[in-house]
């Protein structure tokens, strides 16, 4: 097993990761170019472990777009673009939570070769004569000769092809395939006149998305197309260009309600044919997020590492709503286009949106959307609710219009309550808490373990509420994946809190009651003779054998040393099921001592997980059940930890720039990404931003400065700033802290301290202050 190493240039070739430079007009380049953070985003991080959604090149931000080459085609782990295979088998348009779709490959051919065409078509490639930038891909087909560039809009593919002259060149259309998560069927193509074609196919079902999908496309050529043809043992197409066209353009424009939307979204945000505009305006956009935060200090390879984490915090979760609001809407018995608001200008007030779980998003995005990115953090609470207005639920991570009950417990929850908390949601919350509150209850999605589509039972969750507990084994049978009964108490217990704030805010002092008791029951898993959680059966007896280090056996994609301490909302309480503050940091302490051995993580990789020695480690930041772990420190009196432990991990685990490694493990549409940006500024909510004013903690960043712009929509200050004065690798622990000249007396700042903008500044030391502890 490969461990984290640093990717170095020279080793592979400079050309391996160079950025396309689109010319520029204003004579100053180098200027510009200093000025690109677009271009220290290295996209070809972890892709050696990669999965169908995982990497992006020619895509915007949460675009429904998501165009790149695919190296593996059959499977969601390890398809799309994996690095270490040298093999291009299509260009596909759509890499989402679920979803796949629209795979296209250019081709010449000789009359012997056309035969055999639709079936042997891939093509080697070198990463020597590869360009990859956020929204932009470039490679050569060594088969063909054909140089291929790919950028994108929200909406619209948008392709650049340069032939050899002199031979005879097409576009294989595989509508009818194995891609990614499921399969492509029933795919049609049609010549609508001598330079456009449209189409149709169906995503059929997959194991977590139980209803199929209608996807309709547009295709709009800048060359007359000379014929269109249907293999019959196949049933793709090849369309056939004139030999005298070198460089040849192409739109892709999707939809997933009808084939009219798809041309009203070219029409909309593609008129044109500059092609190099469209990668400028990529460019820019993708420069203005990422800029949102900008760092000073750090080697540049810590920079490099951070921008591309922000940008994984920003690429996966995907738009599925068209440019003018129609949705593709699957919650019912029927399907049926759904029509998002329009606001007085007759544009959508908001997007829909595919996604995979919010498992994990109280300690990631949760923090880093809403400080950083609020218009997203609404944005998405809307669609949720779009989602409960259509089919009876708030979905803990939607796919194809419906819901997939991916994971457990109503990981939303969390989410939606944060945006209300921080203010980004002002309307309609009594509706909000109706619709969380049902999530909450028997026949709610909190009933529903993963993956199970038909009944209420795998969550247990009747055992919870009359009991104080879900039992493991379950007794009902088994009804999904992860009937995990201690960590769907602790997760269950944590997401009623959260519900019981907003309860409290609205004024539902009997909900309030009510859902605080609730919070209370992950105290009925701690086992004070072992000290750690430990799984009961039905009627409430210890489980035998008991090994706090066996994988999973009543905890989810985790052990009990890493899931004890999944109890975000009290961690006080915690602390005294375990003797005290100072007998819980020990605790804590020894198994990261432990953990640092093996770099804090289950091996490089989600599926090393399972393997017998790494299983057993008691700290892992490469799935989501203790990922907050060295924040705890914070709140048991002991600062100078969170700063040591988390400085460590992020040197040893999150610092690397290499195609074989990069999260160590399950990198969730952007939830790892997320996570590495908050570790490296200084920043953490425990309880996910949930309580009245949202709590802050402040961690060890590895900048000299970080500089938050703050959204003026939604916040009344201007930038947050964090200046650690005399900041090193040595130098980690917090000596002072001033926010606005003013001392801070705990690690800790509020959400509308933050917001209302100012300079926090640190005051850095190479060893621990006893005067600072909390």
């Amino acid at each position: 097993m490969k461990l984290n190493r640093i990717f170095k240039i020279g080793s592979i070739g400079i050309s391996f990761f160079l950025v396309f430079l689109v010319s520029c007009k204003t004579g100053n380049t180098a200027a510009l170019e200093k000025e690109q953070l677009v271009d220290k985003v290295y996209p070809l991080l972890d892709t050696e472990n990669s999965r169908w959604f995982f990497f992006s090149s020619a895509s915007r931000p949460f675009g429904m777009m998501n165009l790149s080459p695919d190296s593996g085609i059959n499977g969601d782990w390890g398809g799309g673009y994996k690095y270490n295979i040298d093999t291009i088998k299509g260009f596909s348009h759509i890499h989402e939570w679920q979803m796949s779709g629209l795979s296209v490959m250019p081709v010449t051919f000789t009359e012997a070769s056309k035969a055999t065409i639709f079936k042997d078509f891939y093509s080697k490639f070198s990463h020597e004569r590869e360009k990859i930038t956020p929204g932009y891909h470039f490679l050569k087909l060594d088969r063909y000769q054909i140089t291929t560039e790919l950028t994108s809009t929200k909406r619209i593919g948008f392709h650049r092809y340069t032939f050899p002259e002199n031979v005879q060149k097409a576009i294989l259309f595989n509508l009818n395939t194995i891609l990614g998560p499921c399969e492509n069927t029933d795919g049609t193509l049609d010549k609508d006149n001598s330079n456009e074609l449209s189409g149709t196919f169906v995503m059929g079902i997959t194991p977590r998305r139980p209803k199929p999908l209608k996807v309709f496309f547009k295709i709009k050529f800048n060359a007359p197309i000379a014929s269109v043809e249907q293999d019959k043992s196949t049933g793709n197409y090849l369309v056939n260009l004139n030999k005298s066209e070198v460089k040849v353009l192409m739109k892709v424009g999707i939809s997933y309600t009808s084939i009219e939307n798809a041309v009203t979204n070219i029409q909309e945000e593609l008129p044109h044919w500059d092609f190099d505009k469209v990668v400028t305006e990529s460019k820019s956009e993708w420069n203005n997020l990422l800029g949102r935060i900008k760092v000073e200090g750090g080697t540049a390879t810590d920079q490099r590492r951070f921008y591309t984490d922000l940008w994984h915090a920003l690429q996966g979760r995907k738009i599925i709503s068209d440019v003018n609001g129609a949705y593709p809407d699957n919650t019912g018995e029927k399907f049926r286009i759904g029509q998002i608001p329009l606001d007085a200008n007759g544009k959508s007030k908001f997007n829909h949106y595919n996604s995979d779980s919010f498992w994990g998003a109280q300690w990631t995005i949760n923090t880093l959307w809403g400080l950083v990115y609020p218009e997203m953090m609404e944005e998405f609470t809307h669609s949720l609710m779009q989602y409960y207005k259509d089919g009876g639920l708030i979905p803990r991570g939607p796919a194809g219009g419906n819901y997939t009950y991916v994971m457990t417990g109503a990981s939303t929850t969390p989410f939606m309550v944060s945006a209300i908390q921080k203010g980004l949601v002002k309307e309609d919350l009594e509706a909000i808490y109706v619709a969380l509150k049902k999530n909450h209850m028997l026949n709610g999605i909190m009933g529903k373990a993963g993956y199970e589509h038909t009944t209420n039972l795998g969550g247990g969750l009747k055992y919870y509420m009359e009991n104080g507990f879900v039992p493991y084994p379950l007794p009902d049978g088994n009804f999904g994946l992860h009937q995990d009964g201690v960590s769907q108490t602790m997760e269950y217990a944590y997401q009623d809190w959260t519900l019981a704030q907003l309860a409290k805010k609205l004024n539902h002092q009997e909900d309030y009651n009510y859902f605080m008791a609730r919070s209370k029951n992950y105290q009925n898993g701690f086992d004070p003779t072992t000290g750690w959680m430990r799984p009961k059966n039905v009627e409430g007896k210890w489980f035998e054998n008991f090994d706090p280090y066996q994988y999973e056996h009543g905890f989810i994609e985790s052990n009990s040393a890493q899931s004890t301490w999944f109890v975000p909302h009290d961690i006080e309480g915690l602390a005294e099921l375990m003797g005290g503050k100072e007998k819980a940091a020990t605790k804590l302490n020894t198994q990261f001592e432990v953990a640092k051995k093996l770099k804090f993580t289950s091996g490089t990789s989600h599926e090393a997980e399972l393997h017998p020695e790494y299983s057993r480690i008691p700290i892992n930041f490469g799935n989501q059940p203790s990922i907050q772990t060295s924040y705890i420190f914070n709140l048991l009196g002991r600062p100078d930890l969170t700063q040591y432990w988390t400085r460590n991990v992020v040197k040893e685990t999150f610092s690397g720039l290499a195609p074989d490694t990069g999260y160590n493990g399950d990198e969730d549409q952007g939830l790892m990404g997320s996570l590495n940006v908050l570790l490296k500024i200084g920043l953490f909510q425990m309880n996910g931003g949930t309580e009245e004013n949202p709590t802050y903690q402040i961690g060890s960043p590895i900048f000299n400065k970080v500089t938050i712009q703050l959204n003026p929509k939604y916040y009344k200050g201007k930038n947050f700033v964090i200046k650690a004065q005399n900041n090193s690798d040595e130098n980690i622990y917090i000596h002072k802290v001033n926010f606005n000249k003013k001392p801070v007396e705990k690690f800790s700042l509020s959400h509308d301290e933050i917001t209302n903008g100012g300079e926090l500044i640190l005051e850095m030391s190479k060893t621990k202050s006893e005067a600072l502890r909390n």
